[in-house]
């Protein structure tokens, strides 16, 4: 039996498996796209099987309830992520400049 991957990555998307979480799960979203892309208006969201996407504490958690669920965005291939729950991060930057910088999401 093939043990699947822990993480998935797609452009500036990073799925963690997680265990779940049974009697809370968070706030439910209502769509099942995990980020928008600010420069290009693409989005990486989920477009074939059943997932539900949820919040908690400023956490994102995919949960997968088909067998894969495939993760989309038009500037990368598909990804099928099998069913288990999954935390959702968005890569950051730091930026050094000292009135202009910090921290910031990337931009895809």
């Amino acid at each position: 039996m093939k043990i699947p991957p822990a993480r998935f990555r797609q452009g500036d998307v990073l799925l963690i498996a997680a265990s779940p979480v049974n009697n809370n799960p968070g706030t439910k979203q209502s769509h099942v796209v995990l980020a928008h892309g600010e420069a290009s208006g693409h989005r990486h969201q989920i477009t074939e099987g059943q997932a539900e996407l949820y919040e908690k504490d400023g956490t994102m958690f995919l949960y997968v309830l088909s067998e894969t669920a495939l993760l989309t965005h038009e500037e990368h291939a598909p990804i099928a992520i099998p069913q288990g729950t999954w935390i959702v991060c968005l890569q950051r930057e730091y930026n050094p400049e000292p009135l202009t910088g910090g921290w910031s999401y990337v931009e895809d």
